[in-house]
């Protein structure tokens, strides 16, 4: 029977830590970070020149602030790392001002943000966001990629997993198990989806119609020259 906790730990395990714990270590960096509602600092090792900011006092905390607010001045931070919190801004665009506003010429803004998901740190969760409202959010950044963290069937298993981690089946906990089951086999039937389509008349397109979530690295550009400035003006 010992093998079963094993098992079991392997089965439970969360389906969205893997990517995400790739994608952080793909813009891993040395370079001076704001690390964006760091809370316990999970991923601080990638990190290591990082001003961990997070709305609560928490170990490895080292600003107590809020996100939307002015707490750092003009182009003060290499990269902005924001995982997992811009479902949590009750006002989105102002939340992506400020990385904006801190970051330096250049800069790059790391971001992970859910699209199918549950309810999650309630009640401060406020959106869900898709592709093109990433886009219009972030339209003053330049060179954005935006990946999908899951393809259509892989969101499916994630939700079904969620079940076994944020809800009761029949009030008898150890059934939570049976998600995670269903889980691991709906994640393995990627290969039915053979198209997807944007709309109801059929218009293909080429990213994932569901996902969980999405993972998109931006770059600042830099700021206009005050020679720039004073040409335009004239």
């Amino acid at each position: 029977m010992r093998f079963l906790k094993p098992l079991a730990r392997r089965l439970t395990a969360k389906l969205t830590r893997p990517p995400l714990e790739r994608f952080l270590r793909a813009h891993a960096t040395e370079a001076f970070t704001l690390d964006l509602g760091s809370s316990a600092g999970f991923y601080a090792s990638m990190f290591p020149r990082r001003v961990s900011l997070d709305i609560r006092r928490v170990d490895g905390v080292q600003v107590v602030g809020d996100a939307l607010d002015r707490c750092f001045a003009d182009a003060t931070f290499d990269t902005v790392l924001c995982t997992e919190v811009l479902e949590h801004l009750p006002d989105p665009q102002r939340g992506i001002d400020e990385m904006f506003r801190v970051l330096k010429d250049d800069g790059t803004l790391p971001l992970t943000t859910r699209f199918l998901f549950p309810i999650h740190d309630a009640p401060a969760d406020y959106f869900r966001y898709t592709r093109y409202g990433l886009q219009h959010l972030l339209k003053r950044f330049v060179e954005m990629e935006i990946v999908e963290e899951s393809d259509p069937m892989g969101a499916i298993a994630i939700l079904l997993q969620r079940f076994g981690i944020q809800a009761e089946t029949l009030g008898w906990r150890p059934l939570r198990l049976g998600w995670h089951l269903l889980a691991a086999v709906v994640r393995r039937l990627s290969f039915l989806i053979t198209a997807q389509y944007g709309d109801f008349r059929g218009t293909p397109i080429a990213h994932a119609i569901m996902t969980s979530g999405y993972y998109v690295r931006a770059r600042r550009p830099a700021r206009p020259r005050p020679a720039d400035v004073a040409l335009a003006a004239s």
